[in-house]
């Protein structure tokens, strides 16, 4: 693997865009998502998107493909959902360490044939194994009536992203994105697991990328943390970068990316939605759109990785590429504490 490292204080690097909003323009059915291995599975699996890394992996390779010939520099595994802990939605929990395998060796795949292809026209990409906040949370109580409930335990969280991992390193990705982070405890044991498990197992440790969301005008994680407050409880991990995704629109994610911009000593990456989603829930933002709010904080300095959550194309990923490419990329300062 070349280093990621050097390559981010020569210029912005591009994460790839939304990959549930591409999958769904398959249109794939029941079946589509059974495939003949899950044919006569009990339950429904239609939406288990992480599931098609095992029953239509030539999809996936191809989504994959869309994004790095759009420009895409990292590109994230297929994974968000592969935990024990969240498959159990669909009594698939077995399956989370072939799960992560199986994606990964996918985005290995794809980058892997597409440089091939390019006879040395794009001579590098790293595969990001994408690991998601979970469908239970450590901070909070899913029951109103008894605030000190939990319906996961911290030992359960880091047992179960031990498991996806392991998987992630073994499937040959370079990289661990722990993302869309609404509650930092789930988080922390997310980066527990990943120090945990380099440290038994002697294997070489992979730089760890962080990706928190802020859900709403208030300038807050839905479990409460300031953004100044959540970059300092992750950065003892010392990851490679840490950013912000998902939940808001490139608009109103602006003045998070400037904070977080001046408060991060590492790398600072951002790839917000395609806009809000309109009352039908799907997303309007252009690409055009979604590439001039970005471009703007190249301009001033704030980023190293840009690309797309929710709603993004490889089209949203190709502007963005195109507008920031000639652009400098940020260089990582001081902490300034507040007082």
């Amino acid at each position: 693997m070349s280093d990621i490292r050097q390559a981010l204080t020569e210029r912005i690097l591009i994460i790839d865009g939304a990959m549930g909003t591409m999958i769904q323009r398959h249109k794939l059915t029941e079946e589509d998502y059974r495939g003949t291995r899950f044919a006569n599975w009990p339950g429904d699996v239609k939406g288990n998107n992480d599931l098609l890394c095992l029953t239509q992996p030539d999809i996936i390779v191809g989504i994959h493909k869309q994004y790095l010939a759009a420009g895409a520099d990292i590109i994230e595994t297929n994974t968000f959902s592969s935990t024990s802990i969240a498959q159990a939605d669909y009594d698939m929990q077995e399956l989370a360490y072939e799960l992560n395998v199986a994606a990964a060796a996918c985005a290995r795949r794809a980058v892997d044939e597409y440089i091939a292809s390019t006879n040395g026209g794009k001579k590098q990409a790293w595969v990001a194994g994408a690991i998601g906040p979970l469908n239970k949370t450590l901070s909070l109580s899913p029951d109103v009536n008894n605030p000190g409930y939990r319906a996961v335990s911290f030992d359960e969280v880091v047992t179960a992203y031990t498991e996806q991992v392991r998987g992630l390193v073994d499937g040959g990705a370079d990289l661990l994105l722990v993302e869309t982070i609404f509650d930092t405890l789930n988080a922390k044991a997310a980066i527990f697991a990943i120090k945990q498990f380099f440290r038994k197992t002697g294997k070489p440790e992979l730089p760890i990328m962080i990706s928190g969301t802020i859900t709403d005008a208030s300038g807050r994680t839905l479990s409460g943390q300031t953004l100044e407050a959540f970059y300092t409880s992750v950065s003892h991990a010392n990851p490679l970068s840490v950013g912000l995704n998902c939940a808001l629109g490139a608009k109103e994610m602006r003045s998070h990316i400037e904070e977080l911009s001046h408060l991060a000593t590492c790398f600072v990456s951002a790839y917000p939605n395609a806009g809000l989603p309109n009352a039908m829930g799907e997303y309007d933002e252009q690409p055009h759109e979604t590439a001039h709010f970005i471009e703007e904080w190249a301009r001033n300095g704030w980023v190293n990785i840009v690309g797309g959550c929710c709603g993004t194309t490889p089209d949203h990923i190709r502007h963005i590429a195109e507008e920031v490419r000639s652009l400098e990329t940020r260089v990582p300062g001081v902490m300034a504490i507040s007082l």
